[in-house]
């Protein structure tokens, strides 16, 4: 699937590639960080580049590298997935090495991938699955303007067992809204093309 690399004055999004993986390994080796991903933590790094060889497969999903403009190693990820009923839907993910944590990378990386959604592909609403007890991601939702719309009750079977799922959504037209409140300007963003 081909789709473009984004940019903002620090960071640099590009396709997620395979040999991304052992940059990636200590995120999804970390199990306090994977404690609320959808599988448990990786025990090796042939696990971590199987499990990112799927995540650049496929139409289904738009996966990003966060790097930054400086150096091209993989600092995490975001990912767009196609809702395979509703055209103008997609579901957001992201994952940021703890190593990386405490700079606004996710913030800044996520809200990248918002704008790219709602001003290039047209969407009209961009939803997240968070568990309750994920307290940092629930915090950047609502930062970036994140409604939290359901509470599903034992809705997922996880490597922690049953657990309940938050649903957040952001629409076009609230998104557009609180920039044009805010009369602030996003941050410097650039399009380029590149190939996944």
């Amino acid at each position: 699937m081909t789709f473009p690399i984004l940019s903002t004055e620090r960071l640099r999004l590009r396709p997620l590639h395979v040999d991304d993986a052992e940059a990636l390994h200590p995120a999804f080796a970390d199990e306090d960080l994977m404690r609320w991903w959808s599988s448990g933590p990786h025990k090796t790094v042939t696990e971590t580049r199987d499990y990112v060889a799927q995540n650049c497969e496929g139409t289904r999903w738009q996966t990003w590298a966060i790097t930054t403009v400086q150096d091209d190693t993989a600092l995490g990820w975001v990912v767009l997935i196609k809702s395979e009923d509703r055209p103008n839907v997609r579901e957001i993910g992201y994952i940021l090495n703890r190593s990386a944590w405490g700079a606004g990378m996710a913030r800044e990386s996520v809200d990248r991938v918002i704008q790219y959604g709602f001003e290039e592909l047209g969407l009209r609403r961009i939803c997240a699955d968070v568990d309750p007890d994920n307290v940092s991601s629930i915090k950047l939702l609502k930062i970036l303007g994140f409604q939290q719309e359901a509470h599903l009750r034992q809705e997922s079977e996880t490597h922690i067992g049953i657990r309940d799922s938050l649903i957040f959504g952001l629409l076009h037209d609230d998104w557009q809204n609180a920039g044009q409140r805010s009369n602030e300007r996003r941050p410097d963003s650039t399009i380029g093309s590149s190939s996944a």
